[in-house]
């Protein structure tokens, strides 16, 4: 900064060289199709609160208890997100403090879960003999990563995986949906503490009311972990765990179009444990800025516009997967129910990998990423899959009209096996696409 305590110059006066990495990144959203299901362009509102001069200010502790002075537009804010949450996703209590998601998740750890070691006591003795015996932590029963789970539901290298132990349900092998027999006899047979619904990586339609049964049956907890379709149920275009799910937790971004954030959601009777895990057990000042920045995106979805984007998303989905399967892809359950699909290269390309045609359809300006699928016999960075969705897309006003043309141009460069001739021809039919469809007009 300088001297001059008045002297504030613009970005690109202050500092050209990160000025400039954002003119690039602009330029490459502006120019690329962005078809990673966890992406989303945000609204000028959103982006205007996110980058908002609440950005200055502390606000350690919850509205009207704060440990600082000078919050009372924090907690204006604040309050109002936490009530726009509440109304949009119909639960009794919303913390709106978690930075990502994975933050939200760990709010209901530390509030319904006991840490401790992820082996039993034999394990740990069996495998360090000369080391202390830890007490074993509760058990979680969570969906496996490779079969569309996430890192944070008990993957031994998250600090998840590290507190707990953790038993995963997958999908049948045949119809590569949630096998709920598989979580009915395991929850039988190992009595978890906690039962984590939701995924990164699955197409279809979850059965809320069954888990909760399972759930009751066992006397465990149940967790809904609603990332990826948050825009969905608070749409109603996907069912809503909430009135059966003591803990509802999401990221802010996706479906959801807001900022990069979290969220979690609980039943009346956790909500002070709840605020205690989140402040002061996880995080200490929350980000204000990004706090606005939800109840801009809280206000947007409660506007009738969000249900028909949604529709839009969806729609979308199922004719991009319909346009990829009439083009010899298979797709992991045979397509989708809501915003992604999971594409797998095993049976119409053997020899290539979710990594490559990940960085073939980046050069040719579409943006996917690699993703492991059921049964996948190559390594998490190799993969033998590819996740597509539709939300940023959606966003960009593409309709499902265009999807066939999104189909041939993802057909086009994998078969090409990312040659530069196809690849560059493929980008220039992009560019010509996002400028009939361009981002943040002015």
């Amino acid at each position: 900064m300088s001297a001059d305590p008045h002297h504030h110059p613009p970005l690109r006066d202050a500092d050209p060289a990160v000025a400039e990495i954002f003119a690039r990144e602009l330029r490459r959203q502006q120019e690329t199709l962005e078809l990673i299901a966890s992406e989303n362009h945000v609204s000028r509102a959103v982006m205007e609160a996110a980058g908002s001069i609440f950005t200055n200010k502390y606000a350690e502790g919850y509205p009207g208890r704060r440990y600082y002075g000078g919050c009372e537009n924090m907690d204006a804010v604040e309050s109002l997100a936490i009530e726009r949450a509440k109304k949009l996703f119909g639960c009794d209590h919303a913390n709106v403090q978690p930075h990502s998601g994975s933050q939200a998740n760990q709010a209901v750890f530390l509030a319904a879960m006991r840490p401790g070691s992820p082996l039993t006591e034999a394990e740990q003795k069996a495998k360090n003999p000369d080391q202390p015996v830890r007490t074993p932590g509760d058990l979680v029963l969570s969906l496996h990563l490779d079969h569309g789970g996430h890192l944070s539901h008990g993957k031994n290298v998250n600090v998840s995986g590290k507190w707990f132990r953790v038993i995963h349900y997958g999908v049948d092998a045949k119809t590569e949906r949630i096998d709920m027999d598989q979580v009915a006899r395991l929850a039988r047979e190992h009595k978890p503490r906690l039962i984590i619904t939701g995924a990164s990586a699955y197409a279809r339609v979850w059965e809320w009311d069954r888990f909760a049964q399972i759930a009751a049956d066992v006397g465990a907890l149940l967790m809904a972990d609603i990332a990826h379709i948050a825009g969905l149920v608070a749409a109603g275009l996907h069912p809503s765990p909430a009135p059966v799910c003591p803990f509802v937790t999401t990221t802010t971004h996706k479906t959801l179009r807001g900022p990069r954030a979290g969220l979690t959601m609980c039943k009346a009777e956790w909500a002070k444990k709840i605020d205690s895990a989140v402040f002061p057990g996880l995080q200490g000042g929350p980000l204000m800025h990004v706090i606005a920045a939800k109840a801009v995106a809280f206000g947007e979805a409660l506007r009738p516009e969000f249900k028909a984007y949604q529709q839009l998303i969806v729609d979308d989905a199922r004719a991009l997967a319909e346009a990829l399967m009439s083009r010899g892809f298979r797709l992991v359950s045979g397509g989708t129910d809501n915003h992604l699909m999971m594409v797998d290269l095993r049976q119409s390309h053997p020899d290539v990998s979710g990594a490559m045609a990940e960085k073939w359809l980046e050069n040719a300006g579409i943006i996917v990423n690699k993703n492991m699928i059921p049964f996948d016999q190559r390594k998490p960075m190799e993969t033998s899959g590819l996740r597509i969705g539709t939300p940023a897309v959606a966003t960009r006003g593409l309709r499902p009209e265009h999807m066939a043309a999104v189909a041939d141009l993802i057909q086009r460069v994998i078969a090409g096996g990312g040659d530069d001739k196809t690849t560059q021809q493929v980008r220039g039919e992009v560019r010509a696409i996002c400028a009939q469809f361009p981002l943040y007009k002015d």
